[in-house]
């Protein structure tokens, strides 16, 4: 593959086969200069979700002492998840991973650091040092706005924090006022867009607490939290990419253009991860149309592998 043809801009790769194209994107293109970030609650109610248990052993296992196996806790495969989705959505395909309500006080944040979709796998969540006895949630909030005003200088035109507990909130009147004070600096211009999306996880969350926050409107802003609640943390990670879809995608779809301009495919809902689609023969790009910007792609040649090679 020619340097011309190689992926570029919104795409990371391309593969085509027999006409039919597979173009995966790097990321979303109706989110521009969206910076992500992950807070995982680290209070003490989380300990069990958090623990990594022992696989229970069969007879035959026990007589022969075969090795326990340790099976991953439930909260890694649901921030695997989000963090592999949630890359396609940032600028630049890393995002902030902390746990909070941390401390015997609850008001500690402890940040795991900037994590990339791509490299996810390698990453063990077994909790944080020190599990909080209160839910504070105005320290992760003070963190999540530090970190925005030191990547606007990088590029971040809009931010977006998932926020995952598990209980009632110890300060929800701090949290009013400082959700008021965020909506003054973005008003201000001092601070971008921001959205945060707060998922209760289990019985022990008071929902009404989650909704008065989430109901609030703010001048010039209108809504900026957004909240749901999940039975178990194993339905976390798909309500999380319907929440960030439903807050973040401001474009219904896209439109896929052979190189003469026919439309080849039309995406009325959101873009997908991988676009799929045929193009006609000898067809040397495609253009993908979102929110009235276009991005043209030069398609690969096709590899031919000859059967008779090793004859």
């Amino acid at each position: 593959m020619s340097e011309h043809e190689r992926p570029t801009g919104i795409f990371s790769d391309i593969h085509v086969e027999d006409g039919q194209v597979r173009a995966t994107l790097l990321h979303d293109p109706t989110v521009e200069g969206l910076d992500m970030a992950i807070y995982m609650d680290g209070s003490a109610s989380m300990s069990d979700e958090y623990e990594n248990k022992p696989k229970s052993r069969n007879f035959w296992e026990w007589i022969t002492s075969k090795p326990v196996e340790i099976l991953p806790n439930m909260v890694e495969p649901q921030v695997h998840w989000m963090l592999e989705y949630l890359a396609t959505k940032d600028r630049n395909g890393l995002l902030r991973v902390a746990y909070w309500a941390c401390g015997e006080g609850g008001s500690k944040v402890e940040v795991i650091g900037e994590l990339s979709g791509i490299d996810v796998k390698k990453h063990k969540f077994s909790g944080p040092k020190q599990m909080g006895r209160r839910t504070m949630l105005v320290p992760a909030l003070k963190d999540y706005v530090n970190y925005l005003r030191s990547q606007t200088a990088e590029g971040t035109k809009q931010g977006c924090a998932i926020i995952v507990t598990d209980g009632e909130l110890h300060d929800a009147d701090e949290v009013k006022a400082y959700s008021k004070f965020i909506a003054g600096e973005i008003t201000a211009k001092r601070l971008p867009m921001t959205n945060f999306v707060l998922v209760g996880v289990g019985k022990g969350v008071n929902e009404e607490q989650l909704e008065e926050i989430c109901h609030a409107e703010y001048p010039g802003i209108g809504h900026m939290w957004c909240h749901r609640i999940a039975e178990e943390i194993t339905e976390v990670a798909q309500l999380v990419a319907v929440l960030v879809d439903e807050t973040m995608t401001v474009a219904a779809g896209g439109t896929v253009y052979d190189d003469k301009g026919k439309v080849v495919k039309v995406y009325e809902a959101r873009l997908p991860a991988v676009l799929e689609f045929a193009v006609p023969e000898g067809c040397k790009s495609f253009t993908l149309e979102v929110s009235g910007q276009r991005h043209t792609q030069i398609i690969p040649e096709e590899e031919h592998h000859d059967d008779d090679d090793d004859h």
